[in-house]
C-alpha cells in the first residue's frame, strides 16, 4: 500500500519554471494595458463631476436671478458665491480653499458664464472642450471661467 501511494506521489507533476514565468509574463502584459485605462477612467470621472458641479451651479444661479437675490444692472446679472449658497444645497460653490470671492456666475443675455476654481484641475481633454468653445482655438491652458454652453458641449450635449 505504502509503494502504491509513493509511486502516485511520484507521478505527480507540478508547475514548470518555464510555465510559471509564461504566467507572470501574460500577468505583467494584462496590467500594464489595464493600469493606464483605469486611470484615464478615474480622471474622466473626476471632470465630469466637475463638470456636473458646474451645470448644478448655474442651474441655481438661473433660480437666484429669477428671485432677485442676484446683483443686476441691465442684461447682465452677477450671482457670487455667497448669493448661490443657498440655491444650489449639497454642493459647496466656493471650493478654492473655503474663499468666496472668485467663484461666481454672470448672466449677459442668454449666456451664463461660470468662473468656478475646480474647473482649472480637469483634465486636458475637457479643457480643450471649453477653451476651444470659448475662443475657437484649442488650448490645454488651465482655466477657471467657462460659459454653460461650453460646458453643455464638453457634457456632450450642445
Amino acid at each position: 500500500m505504502r509503494n502504491l501511494l509513493n509511486k502516485k506521489l511520484k507521478n505527480e507533476k507540478g508547475l514548470t519554471l518555464i510555465e510559471l514565468l509564461a504566467v507572470i509574463v501574460i500577468l505583467a502584459i494584462i496590467a500594464l494595458i489595464a493600469i493606464p485605462a483605469i486611470g484615464n477612467i478615474i480622471s474622466n470621472s473626476k471632470s465630469k463631476a466637475i463638470l456636473s458641479d458646474a451645470t448644478t451651479i448655474v442651474a441655481g444661479a438661473k433660480t437666484a436671478i429669477a428671485d432677485g437675490a442676484c446683483t443686476a444692472s441691465g442684461t447682465t446679472a452677477t450671482c457670487t458665491a455667497d448669493q448661490l449658497k443657498d440655491y444650489v444645497e449639497g454642493l459647496k460653490v466656493a471650493m478654492n480653499d473655503g474663499a468666496t470671492t472668485g467663484d461666481q456666475v454672470v448672466k449677459s443675455g442668454d449666456t451664463y458664464t461660470i468662473t468656478y476654481a475646480p474647473l482649472s484641475t480637469l483634465n486636458e481633454k475637457y479643457t480643450k472642450i471649453l477653451t476651444k468653445a470659448q475662443d475657437g482655438k484649442e488650448s490645454t491652458t488651465a482655466i477657471k471661467t467657462a460659459s454653460n454652453k461650453a460646458i453643455a458641449k464638453a457634457m456632450g450635449g450642445e
